[in-house]
């Protein structure tokens, strides 16, 4: 995989990336994150280029997300913005700087949700014998499930994977809400973790955050995803995020069935996966969340 060229400005950026005669005519807010900053950038010959900036301690997020990108991208199953270039500006913050894929202009055809769907089941089927995961559950690099840090230390079962990396750390941030009944639940789940959740054939690359919020159309018109939390999982995760705030159409789900079945019970690990999810949301924006976790403890933590 070839390292994203770092830079120290974002005007050497656009000089090595498009030339000494170029520069920024226009920066453009666009709206929708809620933790970067991101604009449209306009060239003098009107090239446009998206752009997410942060403090300059945010440059390992951006670093995180690109490794993502590029992983999904190498894959060729799904298509993702293509990453240009990242680094920090003397003016006091880092950037990434990525093509900017409008689909405004583009209508979802007929067969969006389900080619999206076919896409992401072939995400989730391809063959990833010989990459960087051969060590089983996991990813090269730990990551960022939104502004939180995530886990992704190698491991051999995707069982210990999701309580060591994945639960385990959200409950020890969120400890503080939690009463003594909750408490002794989180153990019990903990414990018996392997009575609710089964171990997948292979690793699959996920997404690992993957809500209608992550899903753009291109400018092909066509879905692409964006802001991934990658590493190496078992299928069902993606599959139950894309559940957990309004789900998408029914023949997204028609089709990804047909292309990658799932096995029986995944109803009822659903809600565990996506567990992991509403404790991060309890840890990063408060108590509003914390019904939600407990309900869910109360399924399976006792």
């Amino acid at each position: 995989m070839k390292k994203l060229q770092s830079y120290t400005s974002l005007s050497e950026a656009i000089r090595d990336l498009f030339g000494n005669e170029k520069s920024i005519a226009n920066k453009q807010p666009v709206f929708g994150g809620d933790i970067n900053t991101a604009c449209k950038i306009t060239l003098n010959d009107q090239t446009a280029l998206f752009m997410k900036s942060n403090r300059p301690d945010a440059l390992p997020n951006f670093e995180a997300e690109a490794l993502g990108l590029e992983t999904i991208a190498e894959t060729g199953c799904i298509r993702v913005p293509q990453l240009l270039g990242l680094g920090t500006d003397p003016e006091g913050y880092a950037f990434l700087l990525m093509e900017f894929a409008d689909g405004s202009h583009c209508r979802p055809n007929s067969s969006y949700w389900s080619q999206f769907a076919e896409n992401l089941a072939n995400l989730h089927k391809h063959d990833v014998h010989g990459a960087e995961n051969a060590l089983g559950f996991g990813f090269p690099k730990d990551n960022y499930i939104g502004h939180t840090a995530q886990k992704n230390t190698w491991h051999e079962n995707w069982i210990d994977f999701f309580r060591d990396c994945r639960l385990a750390p959200q409950f020890q941030m969120a400890s503080g809400y939690f009463e003594k009944t909750d408490h002794r639940r989180i153990t019990h789940l903990l414990d018996h973790l392997d009575q609710y959740l089964a171990e997948p054939d292979a690793p699959s690359l996920l997404h690992g955050d993957l809500w209608a919020g992550n899903v753009m159309t291109g400018s092909d018109g066509t879905a692409w995803l964006i802001d991934p939390a990658a590493y190496y999982g078992h299928a069902e995760a993606d599959l139950a995020m894309t559940e957990l705030f309004g789900g998408f159409p029914r023949s997204f789900y028609q089709t990804y069935q047909a292309c990658m079945h799932t096995d029986p019970g995944y109803a009822d690990r659903r809600d565990l996966y996506n567990l992991y999810h509403l404790l991060n949301h309890l840890n990063m924006f408060g108590s509003s969340y914390l019904g939600s976790v407990q309900r869910t403890l109360r399924r399976y933590g006792s």
